[in-house]
């Protein structure tokens, strides 16, 4: 059995927020949100989120992950005092308890896994995640034998010279048999000037107790304020271009480009600079994407190309060209082999395959079936002050430059809509619609000017 406690109650006043420091976003997720994530190898039996400042806004926002369990902590007066709450909610439990804090966002699944391991199959009454830092001044350091049995922990200010060169230090995150952690916490007091309780006290209750150093030091950083936020979200950037690139996508620019580690691409993939791929979005292999674009939450098909646009909560199939300057949002469906020009704008639209909308168009409301041409500056008025109204466009049908469809409005197939037509009616299929005033030419005529001085 494992339970996992998330030291979470923190309010993080050096982030200068009014949200608590776990909620504060990292590449689209919460830092605490990423902390559960950390936990898909272990597949804890208990989750345990130990809250404070903003517990309820916590709770909220986790709300909707399964199997979280929530502790308050009323007063925080140290880590060794969080992890003192969870004793009621572990009455009767027999295993292992996995500690970790909810403003270390970026340890690695395999990492916990390794430390999860070499606990159980070592026997440990404690394991430690430690990491060999390049500059560990501020840190505890952690003193082991030759088997990695920890000897000692010292904190820096109490550290001798020769002690301080020792560079491996306590990572804050832990893995304890539950019985012997739940035996040591009543034991702990508050006799430093902080006045705190410290979980690293009950280490020295504990035999056996072992250190793993965690492979890349960079997964231990907490987030304190928004500078080592800013650099936690450098970091996660690198591991997943990376990986990308590893993988037969090109990033031309990646330091300009930014991809959540929620996005899916696939290969041969091309990603142009300025570019800022986000959320539950995937692309399809040979697709070109950018300069300049950004997609969010939307599922693109092979070979599709976007410059310079934004697509948002969209679906996009195959061998379609977006942009430049279109903007695609609210659930739209674009078919195979689509052309989405420059400044056109669909919004819960569903486009039929080989349709195009090449220019300074606005779709809204509208359902177009196949072959379906739009020209340039056609919109649909799908508002009438109150509710938004429909418009169906059947195959192959073709309007005119600046022609404007009245929603409610059924247009039907092989229909033709002259340019400058305003549609209000129904059409049928295989017609062609004129909706326009006739031109009338006055021969001779001029503005008659009237001067504005007075008569004498």
């Amino acid at each position: 059995m494992l339970a996992v406690a998330i030291l979470a109650a923190g309010r993080g006043t050096r982030m200068k927020s009014d949200l608590p420091k776990v909620l504060h976003d990292l590449g689209g997720r919460s830092l605490v949100e990423r902390v559960l994530d950390s936990l898909a190898a272990v597949r804890p039996d208990r989750q345990l989120v130990i809250v404070g400042y903003g517990g309820d806004r916590v709770q909220k926002a986790l709300s909707a992950i399964a199997g979280v369990e929530f502790v308050e902590q009323r007063e925080q007066l140290g880590t060794g005092h969080a992890v003192q709450q969870i004793i009621p909610h572990l009455d009767g439990f027999a295993g292992d308890v996995l500690v970790l804090n909810g403003d270390v966002p970026l340890l690695r699944p395999e990492t916990l896994k390794n430390l999860l391991d070499t606990h159980r199959s070592a026997g440990n009454a404690a394991t430690l995640l430690t990491a060999h830092l390049p500059e560990p001044k501020g840190y505890g350091r952690v003193f082991c034998d030759g088997s990695n049995r920890v000897t000692q922990i010292v904190e820096d200010r109490d550290c001798t010279a020769a002690q301080k060169q020792n560079r491996r230090i306590n990572a804050g995150v832990y893995c304890f048999r539950w019985a012997d952690l739940a035996e040591a916490l009543p034991k702990l007091t508050a006799d430093n000037d902080q006045q705190e309780y410290y979980l690293t006290d009950v280490v020295s209750m504990m035999s056996p107790v072992m250190a793993v150093d965690v492979d890349d030091y960079q997964e231990i950083l907490g987030i304190n304020d928004r500078r080592q936020l800013s650099a936690a979200y450098d970091i996660l950037q690198t591991r997943v271009k990376n990986a990308w690139m590893m993988q037969g996508v090109t990033l031309i620019d990646p330091a300009s480009i930014t991809i959540d580690d929620t996005v899916t691409l696939g290969s041969d993939v091309v990603i142009e600079p300025q570019c800022h791929l986000r959320g539950k979005t995937a692309i399809g292999a040979g697709s070109h994407i950018g300069p300049g674009s950004l997609i969010e939450n939307s599922t693109l098909g092979d070979r599709v190309t976007v410059l310079y646009s934004v697509v948002s909560d969209s679906t996009v199939q195959a061998d379609t060209r977006i942009g430049p300057y279109a903007h695609l949002r609210g659930q739209v469906q674009v078919g195979n082999g689509c052309r989405i020009g420059n400044f056109v704008e669909l919004k819960k639209s569903t486009l039929g395959d080989r349709t195009n909308v090449a220019h300074l168009s606005y779709l809204g409301d509208a359902t177009l079936g196949t072959k379906v041409n739009i020209g340039a500056g056609t919109i649909t008025a799908n508002y009438d002050g109150v509710k938004k109204h429909p418009t169906v466009i059947g195959d192959r049908t073709k309007t005119g430059s600046n022609s404007v469809l009245v929603a409610p409005v059924t247009v039907g197939a092989d229909v033709t809509i002259a340019a400058g037509s305003v549609i209000t009616e129904d059409l049928p299929d295989d017609c062609l619609a004129i909706a326009r005033s006739r031109q009338v030419v006055k021969p001779g005529w001029r503005l008659t000017v009237v001067s504005d001085v007075a008569a004498p």
